[in-house]
């Protein structure tokens, strides 16, 4: 256990300080316009959000190339990676030119909900100007998770920290306008978020070039349609997974929660980028677990998957509960770096409520993600995309609109349909793993002998 427990870590650290910098990126963009009004807060994180809505059909699709090559390091043929690491670059290049063709829909998009127009200028913007990072977001994690499947989480780590100290950096110089630079606002958010996703790819993309990390050159590398067709066959329906319950949660947010009023989508936004900042190391430690299953797996092992599960989830949920304490105990504190002048006494207000009982769902997340994790490692991702479906759409969402539309529950009754259906969700997975249906899933094809 203490030998699983320390491999576990190792592996984990780098990619629990990768995640932390992608929440930080998220976080800093609404903390550095807090100033400018909770208007400005909720066009930037839910601007945002939107943004993930989109990209995460294709990062949850490249995130099956460490699945691939995890496998392939487990069975002693990481020389036979290289290839998909091109074929997730593949998937990036397409989404990125997705997005951009995707911008004229925006506006009339956002038309369609029920924001201020104020607010939906703003976020229109926003998302815009973010679009044009897709193909870089995807990209990072397509090479991320190629590295990763390999047993190295440092390079994602870095490329984590370059994007985090650049978006940091040039947010305080667009924002306002320091350095010789007009103030952009909400825009200037974005714009440093687009550029400093840019540079963390570039960064990722040398290190693939030149194979740093000890990685793999292998033979020359000869892509093929029909392993294409594979690794999009496993992908798609993980990536499927993350888009379909990530929309009905964009609905939850552009259409039921927008009509309680800017306040409190505002207090929403700041409540869920202070969640990421616990989510995202979690998330992690999950992948990291991941990555040890799929290996396990790859060796022919699959007896020592429930072992490392059972690792990972007791760390995950240590992790969790710690998270979920903090709330309880100092969730007026937390939320003042959202209003540090103090000009949102409202927004604060509903913030402290939901934060709260968003300590409730800690250790449902917890679980669901790392049992999401080990099935994908596995290549079970058709399984998983259909549940959240279920879930997500003819659970979650009728129920919210009930509560919130019709039963007038507010706030508080759209936090607890957000606890409910996580813990639906750690129930359904739970179950799906017990089963042992993972285990008779070829992901990579039979060893020729």
């Amino acid at each position: 256990m203490q030998s699983r427990l320390y491999t576990l870590l190792a592996l984990a650290l780098p990619m629990v300080l990768a995640r932390a910098t992608q929440s930080v990126v998220t976080f800093a963009d609404a903390v550095q316009v807090e100033h400018l009004g909770a208007g400005s807060l909720a066009a930037t994180a839910t601007g945002g959000l939107n943004v993930v809505g989109l990209v995460i059909l294709p990062m949850g699709t490249v995130f099956i190339v460490q699945s691939f090559v995890a496998q392939l390091t487990g069975r002693g043929e990481a020389d036979q990676a290289p290839r998909f690491a091109w074929y997730g670059i593949l998937i990036a290049a397409i989404s990125g030119v997705l997005a951009i063709a995707a911008l004229p829909a925006v506006e009339p998009l956002l038309s369609l909900t029920g924001y201020s127009p104020a607010v939906q200028q703003e976020m229109a913007n926003y998302i815009e100007l973010r679009f044009f990072a897709v193909g870089a977001i995807v990209g990072i994690e397509a090479i991320g998770n190629w590295y990763g499947g390999l047993g190295n989480t440092w390079m994602s780590m870095i490329a984590g920290v370059i994007t985090m100290v650049i978006d940091i950096f040039l947010n305080w110089v667009m924002i306002d306008g320091h350095l010789g630079c007009p103030a952009m606002g909400v825009n200037g958010a974005a714009l440093s978020s687009t550029i400093s996703s840019w540079i963390g790819l570039a960064f990722l993309a040398f290190a693939f070039w030149r194979r740093w990390g000890n990685a793999p050159r292998g033979e020359r590398v000869v892509l093929s349609k029909r392993e294409l067709g594979r690794v999009i066959r496993f992908g798609l329906p993980n990536g499927m997974n993350w888009f379909l319950e990530f929309a009905a949660f964009q609905l939850f947010i552009n259409v039921v929660l927008s009509s309680l009023g800017d306040v409190t989508v505002a207090a929403l936004m700041a409540v869920l980028a202070i969640n990421s900042v616990g989510f995202m190391p979690a998330f992690g430690l999950a992948s990291a677990g991941a990555i040890l299953a799929g290996q396990a797996i790859g060796g022919g092992a699959k007896d020592e998957v429930w072992p490392i599960m059972k690792t990972t989830l007791l760390c995950t949920m240590t992790w969790m509960g710690v998270i979920g304490v903090l709330y309880l105990v100092m969730p007026a504190w937390i939320l003042a770096l959202f209003d540090t002048k103090g000009q949102t006494p409202e927004m604060i207000s509903i913030g402290i409520t939901m934060l709260l009982i968003s300590a409730a769902w800690q250790l449902f997340d917890a679980t669901a993600m790392t049992l999401a994790e080990t099935l994908r490692a596995a290549g079970d991702t058709f399984w998983t995309a259909a549940a959240r479906l279920i879930l997500a759409w003819f659970v979650f969402t009728p129920i919210a609109v009930l509560v919130v539309m019709v039963w007038d529950g507010g706030a508080v009754g759209a936090m607890l349909c957000l606890v409910g259906y996580l813990g639906l969700l750690a129930a359904a997975l739970g179950y799906r793993f017990r089963t042992g249906a993972w285990r008779r899933i070829e992901l990579i094809e039979p060893k020729l002998v």
